[in-house]
């Protein structure tokens, strides 16, 4: 094998591309979604958020457009931003194909991951274990979602991946709230566990099934804190 053979097989870029101020400004809106400072549909107030991110309202729009591309964030028909608020039904239908998309990848991963690769992923499911306890939300979610670029990252497969990045991107609020919640907290933890154990015995029909089913605890875990959220909001109104 050629060395550049070898770079273009390593899956690696050699050149990382640099980040835009429109780029961390998204990053920063994300966060606010993810933790509900900003709340889902209500309108983007532009003017306060380039103040408060110190920032001109230029690359604040063009983080709006790298969010609307993302789905969480949509225009009104006066193209005033808001963020989206899909309805669990779209939600569902979205974590079918995440589902489908990340069993093939885990299929993949067991043909072609490296074993540093296999290590790294089980890494991630350990560190998850040991931290779940002690870390924020936010934080945990972040370890949880490098757990499944990894494995995705693992089935040496480009299309499969860009794909599945554009459609975790639109799944990325309803994903936190999966894995915000503390009651399901050890599902959660086994299931990592078992894609793990699987990954390092490279068996691509037990991974597929296991990774299937924690895709489908995600919309359970959503639609019963749709169900928290609705109650709290009853007892709210009649206190």
């Amino acid at each position: 094998m050629q060395p550049l053979d070898e770079l273009k097989t390593s899956g690696q870029p050699l050149l990382k591309p640099r980040r835009t101020l429109a780029d961390e400004a998204a990053d920063a809106l994300r966060e606010l979604i993810l933790l509900e400072k900003l709340k889902p549909g209500i309108p983007v107030p532009e003017r306060d958020l380039a103040s408060v991110l110190g920032i001109s309202r230029t690359p604040l729009r063009e983080a709006l457009k790298i969010l609307e591309h993302e789905g969480l964030v949509e225009y009104s028909s006066t193209r005033r931003p808001f963020v989206a608020n899909p309805s669990l039904l779209e939600l569902a239908d979205l974590i079918k194909i995440i589902g489908a998309l990340e069993s093939l990848a885990g299929e993949l991963a067991c043909e072609r991951a490296t074993q540093d690769e296999i290590n790294s992923i089980a890494a991630l499911a350990e560190e998850m274990s040991e931290k779940s306890d002690r870390i924020e939300p936010l934080e945990f979610f972040k370890i949880d979602m490098e757990f499944h670029r990894q494995l995705v990252a693992a089935s040496r497969n480009p299309a499969l991946i860009e794909t599945h990045r554009q459609y975790n991107a639109r799944l990325w609020r309803a994903r936190f709230v999966s894995s915000r919640r503390a009651t399901r907290r050890p599902m959660t933890l086994n299931q990592h566990d078992q894609i793990a154990t699987s990954l390092k015995e490279r068996d691509t029909q037990k991974i597929a099934i296991e990774l299937r089913t924690h895709l489908d605890t995600t919309i359970k875990n959503i639609a019963e804190d749709q169900e928290d959220t609705l109650l709290k909001s009853d007892l709210e109104n009649n206190s």
